[in-house]
């Protein structure tokens, strides 16, 4: 269901508006977030950024793409800003430590390794950790192709859409991060070899 009539009224600053598209696509960016952060609250955190960011850049919003679509470009976005300054945030942890008397490395995961999404059921946990943390691995372009496609299970127009390039290349991402998903996985299941 289209909902551009509703971004016009955002625009002018209708916070009952901005209720009603949280309403609308909280789930969506939420589950995304966690397929990225793979953290309950890091999540939270991204909805919240996604939602201001969706009021502060209404008047901005051109109408070439859905109004879902342009939520999952900034959702996307917000991810992976996140994930870097976390990256970031990991790397100085480690360089500090080096420069502190007994010269342990201070720990900031990206994501925790334990970590169970709400949306996978209980006898495929295990195998979703492990899908996960290969995830983690992935070039960007790569683990967002597979995340819309397979996670968020958008058809593949729109993951083109969302990522701002052709049909054929979000394609050719999915077929390499296969590839490297399956050498990724061969070590945790050694007899599925192909």
């Amino acid at each position: 269901m289209e909902r551009l009539h509703l971004i016009n009224d955002l625009a002018k600053g209708s916070e009952s508006v901005l209720r009603e598209i949280y309403d609308v696509y909280k789930n969506i960016v939420f589950n995304t977030a966690l397929s990225y952060l793979r953290d309950r609250s890091e999540a939270e955190e991204i909805t919240q950024d996604v939602f201001i960011e969706v009021f502060d850049s209404a008047k901005k919003f051109e109408g070439k793409s859905s109004v879902r679509t342009w939520v999952y470009r900034i959702t996307v976005n917000k991810c992976l800003d996140r994930l870097r300054y976390l990256k970031r945030k990991k790397r100085f942890a480690q360089v500090q430590s080096l420069f502190k008397s007994g010269g342990t490395a201070l720990q900031y995961d990206v994501a925790d390794d334990d970590f169970e999404h709400p949306g996978i059921a209980l006898d495929r946990q295990e195998n979703a950790k492990i899908l996960f943390k290969a995830l983690q691995h992935l070039p960007q372009q790569q683990q967002t192709a597979f995340i819309l496609s397979f996670m968020e299970e958008l058809p593949r127009q729109e993951v083109a859409d969302v990522m701002q390039i052709s049909l054929k290349a979000v394609e050719s991402l999915l077929q390499r991060a296969k590839a490297n998903l399956r050498v990724a996985l061969e070590k945790y299941y050694p007899d599925r070899r192909r």
